[in-house]
């Protein structure tokens, strides 16, 4: 898991949000920005890139569609617009 204290703006968001929807029994939020240096959606300083790994019970009997929808709606339309691309990986 990426320590709070080197968590930028926009990752910290990302937890917050997670964390307060769907009290996760793990949650893994990285700043991937990093690896697309030079690629479309970049930003300098990154966080424009993440990856997310997130285990909740209350995913089980979700499809994959129901829960990505889910992880979207808890972040809003606000912080989604901030980011360039999101990786999601979803379980129970």
């Amino acid at each position: 898991m990426v320590s709070d204290t080197q968590d930028g703006p926009v990752t910290a968001e990302i937890r917050d949000r997670l964390t307060r929807a769907f009290a996760p029994t793990s949650l893994d939020v990285v700043d991937d920005s990093e690896s697309h240096r030079g690629h479309g959606g970049y930003q300098e300083g990154g966080e424009s890139h993440f990856i997310v790994a997130i285990r909740a019970p209350g995913f089980e009997g979700q499809s994959r569609l129901a829960r990505h929808r889910a992880v979207h709606a808890a972040l809003g339309e606000d912080l989604i617009g901030r980011i360039h691309a999101l990786a999601l990986d979803i379980g129970v």
